[in-house]
């Protein structure tokens, strides 16, 4: 197909050039190129940039030419398109001939060439060569001229071409060009055959066997190359849908791989800090192993010192009877402790051996009988040396090992017993052994043989520590449990702490990683164990233990911590529950596990009823409501099932914990994570849909109506009852409102609060998104008054515009409302705008990015033509200048205002002389007030009177805030203005102009003025206003000559009494400045010294005068007119002197 375009594009481009259309040629040209056939284009390129054909200076002549005219050529363009249209109408319909031509063109082809190919084969051999030669090389010209029938079958054949390829300016500009033939009407002729110069060039084709078969060589390579093209393209999307499935993949495993890193730094780190704390508590165990072991040798000490000094103290004499006494007292403490330590043991028996602990105790019942109460049989004969030395060293180890492992039980025996203190205090008392105290000393024999037994048992013991950590490794797991009676036996009977602490530590670490079972019966051993050994040792060397395991690597050991540690705290002191065991607990509830959190909860229920008090009630309370919000289920309900109803039976504060409940609820609620932080948030966006399913009615929906039903219209309330100028709360209300249109979408803003305030502020909303029911209370926020309406616009149309049409979504309905307001309107009523909406435009201008859009449609009233909207512009540049910044005011409002400045209109250049002052007062840089003084000397150049004031009283409002270059300037042109010579014939204006004046000096008057500008343009420019006194209000009279005193010093004696016929006052008023009045202020700075020359009076009335005169100065100062002026203090005035 392509080769076929080629060649029909190559017919065209020889006939347009053959027959000279070079418009046509030139236009298709350009479309060529532009779709990128830059092969068929090549004649027209050469034909083109051929110098013979176009010359270089014509082409420059042509392109001076004048253009288009741009509305003639839209006109012309739709008129095109129009035609077009048709065109494409008639090509469908031309198409579908096409096909039908195609097919029955087909069925003759394949007849035809059957009956003239036996009939022409020898012309086609003898001719074909010539015909072909001639074909290639014969041009139009050969054939002889056109004639008109076939040029303009040709020319319909070319259009009809053209349109089809889609060159429809070329073929625009050939119609244009063929001038002598319409080729629009369609005439009975071959030229009539859609897509003529197809078929020509079909049959042109056809008129060769080589034509032919080269026609059908294309249109099998033709198809071969579509097909390839498809497949290519077909591997070409399963390529790209590979190629996307492994960058997903590649994607996916790379945030796996990330994810892999950041888990496997974060086990590091916490591996790290698990060693370290292990490492710290080990440090802290073995700190607290040596101060206990301290503590023992230190009880041990005190105990033998405490023996020793009772038998240092004794006689000399008789030192041999007392040792042996000594020793007999020994002795009978150790066989206490043996029978005391003999019933403990029997009493831990079982149930069932019940009866076997009954034979087994009568005997040594009868011992302890024997020994409490038949031991004072008569022993005489048996020396109680031999005693000694038969026992003495069994005993002393006895009584040695009894003292390390339980001192406080030996203490207890001996006030149980009170032999030891009575045969010591005998023996202090005359140092011999009382007759009724001799049948104590039992019968040699049996006590060897207990004493040989006992020795045994300790042997026995000792081996059985010493083995057993050597044994443990090496019993399999499943049976390490057998172990646990040689275990407790060790550790409750063996005498040295530190062996009993390893053999506590092998209990608790009998098994790695122990299950339930596992762990159910190593507590229960310990359970056992706390209650043989009795609370010292429980907290000395079995908390310990626990304390330890608490930051265990595996949880099951801290499982194991925490389902022992409750049932512990009954064999421990009570002081010891609410410390040491609770903080284990507290402890154990922050635990990573989930199993241990929920023991730690289990366990603290049990603990809570053997609290000795309720101290910790607020510790507990606390760690109650931590369970409480636990994030796993099991714990919290374990919590709400143990530990609230133990808490409330152990605390009885039902109504505080109920309290505390509430701010707890409150306090999470406030704790809540905000919407940025959530990941993947869609935001709550109500559609249009929904919006429309709402309006419908049929259904409530009160906690969507509270926001635009309830807390729009109270918003609306509020801000009516603002003041105007109160832009803080304005502000904040209206950040509410846009944060409500980003949150709930722009349906809502558009169909809810859009209407809403646009009722409030007097305008018609669309109120179709609001069920009937409620549009009535939408319709009763519209204001009904004169004063109503004036209100909304005051305060209400500030928050529409800010607040709703201010959100980025409705930029371009707020462009269109804002110039409504200010333009249309204005056009429409022909009157300046309302000054309640220059609030409005104040306050939206505050917002920045509302800036560009304001000035555009100010510049829009700045240049019209309407002089009520230049008038407005002026005053709305006036409003806003405090809301801007000194390049704003510098790019957009100086501009501005300098064209307004330089309107006819004396309305619009004196609303302009305002705002320029409004500029003067808010900037202070140097470039601004340049252009101000400029503009300035403008408007004075003008010479009229309302110009002068206006300038006048422009700048004077500026004063206290500009630079002094502007002071300056001001009190020069004040100057210049008052040496002019004021009209006579007007009055009013006369007076208008000086109190201008007036005002101005006063206001210059209260700055700080150099030196030179008081002497060169204050004092003359004083004296100039008061050489025109009737002019002049007495006010302003009398406060320009206490300026001029001030100003001037001890000269104004002087000037009253030259001036005093034009002043029109009596000479005595110098007087009374001479001699007591206000301080005049120097250059130097320095007060001159009051007058003591008292001018007489001209006439015999001149006190009265002064007295008059005194009055008057008198209420003047009375009123704090001298402050006002000066807006300083002046110093100490001293009072008036007395007629």
């Amino acid at each position: 197909m392509d080769v076929e375009k080629s060649s029909l594009c190559n017919c065209v481009v020889n006939f347009l050039l053959e027959e000279n259309y070079l418009l046509t040629a030139f236009e298709l040209l350009h479309e060529l190129l532009d779709d990128g056939r830059d092969d068929q284009a090549i004649r027209l390129k050469q034909f083109f940039s051929d110098p013979s054909q176009f010359p270089p200076d014509q082409i420059s002549r042509f392109n001076s030419l004048r253009v288009a005219d741009p509305q003639s050529l839209l006109e012309e363009k739709e008129a095109l398109e129009e035609k077009l249209a048709l065109c494409e109408y008639e090509f469908r319909l031309a198409k579908e001939d096409i096909v039908q031509l195609k097919t029955e063109l087909q069925k003759k082809s394949q007849t035809f060439p059957r009956q003239t190919s036996d009939s022409k084969i020898d012309a086609s051999e003898n001719h074909g060569t010539d015909f072909q030669q001639q074909k290639r090389e014969g041009s139009f010209s050969d054939l002889g001229p056109l004639k008109d029938n076939e040029r303009r079958d040709l020319n319909c054949a070319v259009k009809e071409y053209l349109l089809l390829a889609g060159y429809r300016l070329t073929a625009m500009t050939f119609l244009e060009e063929v001038t002598d033939q319409d080729l629009d009407v369609q005439q009975n002729s071959s030229a009539g055959v859609p897509d003529a110069l197809r078929h020509y060039y079909y049959q042109y084709l056809s008129s060769t066997s080589e034509a032919a078969e080269e026609k059908i060589a294309m249109l099998r390579e033709n198809e071969y190359l579509v097909k390839e093209k498809d497949k290519l393209k077909h591997e070409k999307q399963s390529l790209l849908r590979s190629k996307d499935m492994a960058e997903a993949q590649v994607t996916v495993v790379t945030k796996s791989l990330e994810a892999l890193q950041k888990e496997m730094k974060d086990k590091e780190i916490l591996v790290q800090t698990l060693k370290q704390s292990l490492d710290r508590q080990r440090q802290e165990l073995n700190e607290c192993r040596a101060e206990i072991t301290s503590l023992k040798m230190h009880i041990e000490g005190a105990r033998s010192a405490r023996n020793f000094v009772t038998s240092d103290s004794e006689d000399v004499a008789n030192l041999p009877s007392i040792d042996s006494y000594k020793e007999e007292m020994k002795f009978l403490q150790n066989e206490i402790q043996r029978l005391k330590l003999a019933n403990d043991s029997l009493n831990s028996e079982s149930l069932e051996d019940n009866n076997e602990e009954t034979r087994n105790t009568g005997p040594e019942n009868e011992v302890g009988e024997s020994s409490e109460h038949n031991v004072f049989d008569d022993s005489a004969g048996i020396s109680s040396g031999d005693l000694g030395n038969a026992n003495s060293q069994l005993l002393m180890a006895q009584t040695s090992a009894d003292t390390i492992t339980k001192p406080e039980e030996v203490v207890e025996a001996s006030n149980d017993n009170g032999i030891v203190e009575k045969v010591e205090n005998v023996l202090a008392h005359n140092g011999e052994l009382p007759s009724e105290a001799k049948g104590l000393i039992l019968k040699p024999d049996n006590l060897f043989v207990e004493s040989n037994a006992e020795k045994i048992g300790l042997g026995t013991i000792q081996i059985l520590s010493d083995a057993l950590p050597k044994i443990v490794p090496y019993v399999l797991i499943n049976h390490r449990e057998e172990l646990l009676p040689l275990i407790m036996c060790a550790i409750e009977r063996h005498p040295d702490s530190s062996t009993r602490d390893s053999l506590t530590h092998t209990l608790f670490n009998l098994i790695k990683r122990p299950d339930e079972e596992q762990r159910r019966i190593i507590m229960d051993a310990c359970v056992t164990l706390a209650r043989n050994v009795g609370e010292m040792r429980t907290e000395t060397e079995l908390l310990p233990q626990c304390w330890e395991q608490i930051n265990h690597m595996y949880e099951e050991r801290r499982l194991l911590v925490a389902q022992s540690c409750g049932e512990l705290a009954e064999f421990v002191r009570p002081e010891i529950r609410d410390s040491l065991i609770l903080s284990i607990v507290q402890q154990l509830i922050e635990d990573p596990a989930t199993v241990v959190r929920e023991a730690a909860a289990h366990n603290l229920a049990l603990l809570l009823p053997l609290f000795p008090n309720t101290d910790k009630y607020f510790k507990v309370e606390e760690m109650m409501f931590q369970l409480a919000c636990d994030p796993s289920g099991v714990v919290v309900d374990t919590t709400i099932k143990e530990v609230v109803p133990a808490l409330v039976n152990w605390g009885k504060e039902l109504d505080h914990l109920l309290q505390v409940l509430l701010s707890h609820a409150l306090g999470s609620g406030q704790r809540c994570q905000p919407l940025s932080g959530v990941k993947d948030d869609k935001g709550l966006v109500f559609s249009t849909s929904l919006l429309e399913q709402y309006a419908g009615g049929k259904m409530d929906w009160p906690s969507f109506e509270w926001l635009h039903i309830d807390c729009f219209s109270a918003l609306i309330e509020l801000a009516s009852l603002l003041p105007q100028k109160e832009d803080n709360l304005r502000n904040r209300i209206t950040q509410f409102l846009l944060a409500v249109s980003v949150l709930l979408g722009e349906p809502y803003l558009t169909h809810i609060m859009l209407p809403i305030f646009l009722v409030a502020v007097g305008d018609n909303g669309d109120l179709s998104y609001f069920p009937a029911t409620r549009q009535s209370r939408i319709r009763g926020l519209k204001p009904k008054t004169a004063v109503a309406e004036r209100l909304a616009a005051i305060c209400v149309l500030p928050l529409l515009l800010a607040g709703v049409l201010g959100s980025p979504r409705k930029h371009e309905l707020l462009t269109e409302y804002l110039r409504n307001l200010l333009i249309q309107t204005s056009e429409r009523e022909s009157q300046p705008v309302k000054r309640e909406i220059f609030n409005s435009v104040r306050f939206l201008c505050t917002i920045d990015e509302h800036h560009n859009m304001i000035f555009n449609i100010l510049w829009e009233m700045v240049v019209s033509s309407d002089i009520n909207m230049k008038t407005t512009a002026a005053n709305l540049f006036k409003v806003i200048v405090p809301c801007i910044d000194a390049k704003v005011a510098s790019t957009h409002v100086l501009p501005a205002l300098v064209t307004l400045g330089s309107d006819q209109n004396l309305n619009v250049k004196y609303a302009s002389i305002d705002a320029f002052g409004a500029v003067a007062q808010q900037f202070k840089n140097d470039a601004i007030v340049d252009k101000i003084r400029v503009q300035m000397d403008a408007f004075l150049e003008d010479g009229s009177h309302e110009a002068t004031i206006a300038v006048v009283r422009a700048l004077v409002m500026a004063v206290p805030h500009t630079t002094e270059r502007l002071r300056d300037y001001l009190l020069s042109k004040i100057f210049l203005l008052t040496a002019t010579p004021p009209p006579s014939s007007d009055v009013r204006r006369r007076r208008e102009r000086a109190d201008a004046f007036c005002e101005s000096i006063r206001a210059l008057d209260a700055t700080d003025l150099s030196a030179s500008s008081v002497r060169d343009f204050l004092l003359p420019a004083i004296q100039n206003l008061l050489k025109d006194a009737d002019s002049l209000d007495p006010a302003h009279k009398e406060a320009l000559e206490i300026i001029m005193r001030e100003r001037s010093g001890g000269t104004f004696d002087t000037i009253s009494k030259v001036m005093g016929a034009h002043l029109g006052i009596a000479s005595s008023v110098s007087s009374f400045f001479g001699e007591g009045g206000l301080l005049g202020k120097r250059e130097t700075g320095d007060a001159s010294p009051p007058s003591v020359e008292v001018v007489e009076p001209l006439k015999p009335i001149a006190p009265t005068a002064a007295v008059v005169e005194d009055t008057r100065f008198r209420r003047i100062m009375r009123g704090g007119f001298s402050d006002m002026l000066r807006g300083k203090a002046k110093g100490t005035e001293d009072t008036p002197p007395s007629q």
